[in-house]
């Protein structure tokens, strides 16, 4: 693999302002290269570094899941029980009659939601980007998803989710986000241990991953979301990351270094990770064709949602994608995927928010699918 033109890319995006620096890890046939380019903030001159760390928003998600099945690997959890037991707020849940219905407008749910249901985003909760009640409800209570963790402590973050009807039946659709985080929140009751400590143990202190956590005392850059005017400060250097959260959110709430990123989906690619984890699971599509088919508005078409909290390309949709293709992408302009067909692992951490589904790391993934293929 010859990684300049997937390099000079980004380097000529950081010139045009399109973001003031990144780092890019690429892995191919056994090399790793790192690559920081640019600086912490718009007319800094503190120099990203390859050990920088970035908010890298939902790529924490695939975190959570590796975190999830190493406590099905070893008997502590089981992907069919219902999440009430350890969730008891989340016990009886009430659905909306439609997803747009008022919020006192419900039926009981059939089932309970289970923690399977947690991992494949189908327990009937989740992001809702339009104008319906329960869009506004969430809003109010401070359990809408967003680029920022929940501001509230979990057991209150939780207790305000609760009273808010489900928009799907538990297995019924598929809704973006918030079962990650209901996963983290889960996760502590069943152990009885702090979510960092947790994923610390399990996921990142195994894999060497020393610069992934869920704040940092590193120079972050500065985060930034498009405006009128250039691009705006969303979060400073001293922000929102820069101290241990309120609420650690595996929804969205890591920090990491573009290497620990491909070291993670290396990791998973080589059927190396801990706990007893296999790639297998990590990479196992339990959705249904009704479940596919309400992900595919936000996913695209061809893909999946697989157990381990990331996106499986199943059929060849994009010209960069492969079928096995695995990894997600994350609001603040992270993107990172494992493609196996090529024995390609790529991260690309940017510090720009990105604004929609056209405002993506296409021309990124486009350079590094033509770098090997």
């Amino acid at each position: 693999m010859d990684p300049a033109p997937v390099l000079d890319l980004v380097d000529r995006h950081v010139a045009e302002g399109r973001y003031p620096g990144a780092v890019v890890a690429l892995r191919h046939a056994g090399t790793t290269t790192v690559h920081p380019t640019g600086t912490l903030a718009v007319d800094g001159t503190a120099p990203v570094t390859a050990d920088t760390p970035f908010r890298i928003a939902s790529l924490s998600k695939p975190f959570g899941g590796v975190l999830a099945l190493s406590l099905v690997a070893d008997g502590q959890l089981d992907l069919d029980a219902d999440v009430a037991r350890w969730l008891p707020e989340l016990a009886h849940p009430q659905v909306l009659r439609h997803p747009d219905a008022a919020l006192d407008d419900t039926v009981p749910a059939p089932r309970p939601v289970t923690v399977r249901d947690l991992l494949h985003m189908t327990a009937g909760t989740g992001l809702r980007m339009d104008d319906s009640p329960l869009a506004h409800a969430m809003w109010q209570r401070g359990v809408s998803p967003g680029p920022f963790p929940p501001v509230l402590d979990p057991d209150t973050w939780t207790a305000g989710l609760a009273v808010l009807p489900l928009a799907d039946q538990p297995g019924a659709g598929w809704r973006y986000h918030t079962g990650s985080d209901l996963l983290g929140v889960l996760l502590t009751r069943v152990t009885d241990r702090a979510l960092p400590e947790l994923l610390a143990e399990r996921v990142t202190g195994p894999l060497g991953l020393t610069g992934t956590g869920f704040w940092t005392d590193q120079p972050l850059p500065v985060l930034y979301a498009p405006g009128d005017d250039g691009l705006e400060v969303l979060d400073p250097a001293d922000g929102v990351w820069s101290r241990p959260p309120v609420f650690p959110s595996l929804g969205g709430g890591l920090v990491a270094t573009a290497a620990d990123v491909c070291a993670f989906l290396g990791a998973v690619a080589d059927d190396a990770l801990p706990g007893g984890v296999r790639r297998a699971d990590v990479l196992r599509d339990g959705l249904t064709d009704g479940q596919r088919r309400a992900a595919q508005a936000f996913l695209g078409p061809g893909r999946t949602w697989a157990a381990g909290n990331l996106e499986l390309t199943l059929e060849v949709t994009d010209p960069w994608t492969t079928p096995g293709r695995f990894g997600w992408t994350g609001g603040t302009g992270t993107t990172a995927y494992a493609d196996p067909a090529l024995d390609l692992v790529a991260v690309l951490l940017t510090q720009r928010l990105m604004t929609g589904p056209h405002d993506g790391p296409e021309d990124f993934w486009q350079a590094a699918h033509d770098a090997v293929a």
